[in-house]
């Protein structure tokens, strides 16, 4: 029998996700990947295969729960489990305060930032109950905590994203499902770079030498998907706190 893990992996075409992919296929995971840019994810996947490892991908829009449900079929069809789902994808552009916000825009975001994940673990969600256990990994921000100009769409789909980690935890914790945020602070990214570029708020204004590196990033959702992290089910995992570093191997935050 074929004990190899699964792991599912969305907004996997670059950074965090692609990070994300090289890091579990390292581990031994067999690699499902999902974006939208379906040229990136086959170069990613043939980089990924040819290292020996296990990958397959989807491009899709996965705001629309047909097409994550299909991604999610096309997974098991190919692969025998599914272990673990990492919601990576997510948007903040386009950044502005609300009386210059775009209504269709803002309802993008809310879409990917919040719906997918919903969607991913409804889909996933028979899977892994049915072979006694599975991780969800929620990529969260400190967004969920807090009030940041031209933020609101972000910030608003980050808390109820938290809410729904929550949620998940409460209704099947007790029937083997793992599930947890990921805070990783701010990683040196595409959206970090619109954040720099729109410069509004304090967080444009970080130097982007104090960025993560999204293998930095990538280590710590390889490290949620272990019963290490235990601690820190139905919550968020933070990386701009010390220990959490500590946890995953990262060096300490310079004073």
């Amino acid at each position: 029998m074929n004990m190899t893990k699964t792991a599912i992996i969305t907004g996997a075409s670059r950074g965090i996700g692609r990070a994300t992919a090289l890091e579990l296929s390292k581990e031994g995971y067999q690699v499902s990947l999902a974006a939208r840019n379906k040229n990136q994810l086959k170069e990613l996947c043939d980089e990924i295969n040819k290292q020996g490892g296990k990958a397959i991908y989807r491009a899709c829009d996965l705001s629309s729960y047909k097409e994550v449900e299909e991604f999610i079929n096309f997974t098991k069809s190919k692969f025998n489990s599914i272990d673990a789902v990492v919601n990576n994808a997510g948007l903040i552009d386009p950044i502005s305060r609300i009386s210059d916000s775009d209504p269709e825009a803002w309802s993008k975001v809310i879409d990917l930032n919040l719906k997918t994940p919903y969607y991913m673990a409804k889909a996933s969600l028979p899977t892994m109950l049915k072979q006694g256990g599975g991780t969800i990994i929620n990529m969260s921000s400190g967004a969920a905590r807090s009030a940041l100009e031209g933020w609101s769409h972000y910030c608003t789909s980050k808390a109820a994203l938290h809410s729904l980690t929550r949620c998940i935890h409460k209704e099947y914790g007790e029937l083997g499902i793992r599930v947890l945020g990921l805070s990783p602070g701010t990683v040196a990214t595409d959206m970090m770079k619109s954040i720099k570029d729109s410069g509004i708020n304090p967080v444009s204004k970080i130097n982007w030498e104090t960025h993560l590196d999204p293998s930095s990033v990538a280590k710590a959702i390889a490290y949620l998907c272990t019963e290490e992290s235990n601690d820190f089910l139905g919550e968020d995992f933070s990386l701009k706190t010390n220990e959490g570093r500590a946890r995953v191997g990262l060096a300490p935050i310079k004073a």
